[in-house]
């Protein structure tokens, strides 16, 4: 029996020593589900790189409560950053990680509406 799953979207990206890779797949019955990989590049002493990942499987039924978190959560970083206490451009927490690219994107340049449609 021929294997009729299929990768239907795929969009790497990269940030500095991380790449995060969020691939939409279908199932054989048709359905769709998402994945999210964390790949993280380990430099060796010989020269040589490892990568350590970590990944999520996100099915249909659970599409809209994971957004709704998701956007709860931004709302919640937004919220705490207008206080002060909070800057929008924190340095790396990984001292090996390269720094913020000049004049590259923001916490606050991430939009989420075309998450929000629906499957038809």
């Amino acid at each position: 029996m021929a294997d009729d799953r299929e990768d239907v979207y795929s969009k790497a990206v990269r940030a500095g020593k991380r790449t995060y890779f969020f691939d939409v797949k279908s199932t054989r019955g048709r359905d769709l589900f998402l994945t999210i990989t964390e790949s993280k590049k380990h430099s060796n002493a010989d020269g040589t790189a490892t990568y350590e990942k970590h990944k999520i499987f996100l099915y249909k039924e659970d599409f809209d409560k994971f957004l709704d978190g998701l956007h709860d959560a931004f709302d919640e970083i937004e919220r705490l950053r207008a206080t002060g206490q909070y800057q929008a451009d924190q340095p790396p927490r990984d001292p090996d990680a390269a720094p913020p690219a000049e004049g590259g994107a923001s916490f606050t340049d991430l939009d989420f509406d075309d998450l929000d449609r629906k499957e038809p």
